[in-house]
């Protein structure tokens, strides 16, 4: 339960604040002074005009005196304070300085009251201080809540702009030269120079917290942004090769990613865009990491042509795909492991365990099913096409 507050208002805190409401533009100069003399090096108003800072002060100090004189409405809600405090928020004024201005304001009217007490007694003069100092109090605190509001609204609102800009840039408007010279500088990122884009999906965060902060900290500039199922990075080259800016990736991928090629510049980022996206739908199912378009594109033309990857499959290995799922993965798997070491059965045995007959015996039987050699080179084209396909969906 919160605390019960002092009465603001006696008829002693009344009377002198009364007295002193026509000293209000004297108080209002000396609080002015006191900003730029009281610690000048705490001082930053350097956004806000003289004629609105004054009238700031003298809307503050008018308002501790209000209040002091009876006026309804608790100060820690009160609404001159808050706005005073959303206004400073807008022009960049340092929470720290608005608070060491409230407190010198309190301070110049508590002197004001003094100077007033004349015959006022003892214990009227302190009631009157626990009076004004919990005025001050109060709308400190409705200025800090009202400045964070202000602030959290304006990070908000700057983060709907970016992600606007970031949109606009995927979809295509870089190709107006004005929107991508703005976008450039409203992103941080070179109007001029190669750029590749990332797309990355995962369980959870597909990227490591600060993936931005972290390539900034090696000299990588880039923009990161989160759609419903896909995190899309627009990554800027500068002058190094796109393998490096991708080595320096990396490491921050926790899930799936690809990246497109180097385009020349803004205006072909959505080309960019497009192409991550193929890049990673060529990584196999159950994968992790990064992968880019450059080391994918056969499987980026079978990802491209389901239907064509479909009759490719049934056309090519259509007869081992119906095996019994044991026998199927043995020969499925001594086919991949062939083809990989150039067609050599005898360098093929080692890597699968077994002797080099047993490797000839099992493309014996793989040929029989097929019903065609597997010696030449467009069957083994074909064959490896085929795996690259079986693997983007299958992940054995």
């Amino acid at each position: 339960m919160a605390s019960p507050q002092p009465a603001l208002s006696t008829p002693g805190t009344r009377t002198l604040a009364q007295a002193c409401r026509a000293e209000i533009p004297a108080m209002t100069r000396r609080l002015l002074a006191a900003i730029f003399t009281d610690n000048p090096e705490w001082t930053d108003y350097t956004s806000v005009p003289r004629a609105d800072l004054r009238e700031g002060c003298r809307r503050y100090l008018t308002r501790i005196l209000d209040l002091l004189d009876g006026a309804s409405g608790d100060p820690e809600t009160d609404d001159v304070a808050a706005a005073i405090g959303r206004h400073r928020a807008e022009q960049g004024v340092p929470m720290e300085a608005m608070l060491r201005t409230f407190r010198l304001g309190g301070g110049i009217v508590w002197e004001a009251l003094l100077d007033k007490a004349g015959s006022v007694g003892p214990q009227e003069i302190r009631e009157s201080g626990t009076a004004m100092w919990a005025v001050v109090d109060g709308l400190s605190s409705a200025l800090v809540t009202s400045y964070r509001n202000t602030e959290l609204e304006q990070v908000r609102r700057d983060e709907r702009r970016r992600h606007a800009l970031i949109e606009d840039l995927l979809s295509g408007r870089a190709h107006d030269a004005a929107f991508a010279a703005r976008a450039a500088r409203e992103l941080n990122l070179p109007a001029q120079g190669a750029y590749l884009v990332v797309a990355a999906r995962g369980a959870g965060r597909p990227l490591r917290a600060g993936t931005e902060t972290a390539l900034a900290a090696s000299g990588i500039r880039s923009v990161w942004h989160d759609r419903v199922d896909t995190t899309i990075g627009i990554v800027s080259l500068e002058h190094r090769t796109d393998e490096v800016v991708l080595q320096q990736l990396r490491p921050q991928v926790r899930g799936r990613a690809g990246a497109s090629p180097a385009v020349p510049g803004l205006a072909q980022v959505d080309s960019a865009h497009a192409l991550a996206l193929i890049a990673l739908q060529t990584l196999p199912g159950g994968a992790t990491g990064l992968v880019s378009l450059e080391q994918r594109y056969p499987e980026a033309l079978l990802v491209r042509s389901p239907d064509l990857t479909d009759l490719l499959l049934t056309h090519t290995l259509g007869p081992v795909l119906e095996l019994p799922d044991k026998e199927r993965d043995i020969l499925l798997r001594t086919l991949s492991i062939w083809l990989a070491e150039n067609r050599s059965a005898a360098n093929a045995a080692p890597r699968l365990h077994c002797h080099r007959n047993t490797v000839i015996n099992r493309l014996q039987r793989i040929s029989g099913l097929l019903g065609r050699p597997l010696e030449d080179q467009r069957a083994a084209f074909e064959l490896s096409l085929a795996l690259a396909a079986l693997g983007l969906n299958d992940p054995r």
